[in-house]
């Protein structure tokens, strides 16, 4: 596996939000949208498309013992590529993938920043490796810090 195909790689503590305050996903995108067009890695339309692809293909997942969402949008909106993540104090709302008319409570939320299509799928291969890992999720999920987040998710490319 080359460096760049890693989830770590895309990971950058900037985009890391360890046991937030949000109470919507709505919440979570404007965080992550704020914090990314400060630094130049997304344009300015990111945030009204990953709104409206997340009603449109809603990502909601229901796991074993969690839930989690791996919203993305358009890869033009993309200048620099990245893994946001996103713990929640408080379990967020989100609608489900497979289920519109159900609701996930998600724990984990993934905002996939990428600009290459193939890219895509190979990171959503890595986090469903991730998110089916119960131990390294845990352990992700306890993080209290982006430090420790990501030496977590650097478990599981091991």
């Amino acid at each position: 596996m080359a460096k760049n195909d890693k989830l770590s790689f895309y990971v950058k503590p900037p985009l890391i939000f360890v046991q937030g305050n949000f109470s919507s996903p709505v919440e979570i995108f404007e965080q992550v949208y704020e914090q990314a067009l400060e630094l130049g890695w997304v344009r300015s339309d990111f945030l009204e498309r990953i709104k409206q692809r997340e009603e449109i293909f809603p990502t909601g997942i229901q796991l074993e013992k969690y839930g989690a969402a791996i919203p993305h949008t358009d890869a033009e909106c993309i200048l620099t590529e990245f893994v946001a993540v996103i713990t929640n104090k408080k379990p967020v709302q989100f609608t489900s993938m497979e289920d519109r008319d159900k609701k996930v409570t998600t724990d984990i939320v993934f905002i996939l920043g990428l600009n290459q299509p193939h890219a895509q799928l190979e990171m959503l291969q890595s986090l469903m490796g991730l998110l089916q890992n119960d131990n390294i999720l845990e352990e992700v999920l306890a993080s209290k810090d982006s430090e420790q987040l990501i030496y977590a998710i650097k478990k599981i490319e091991k």
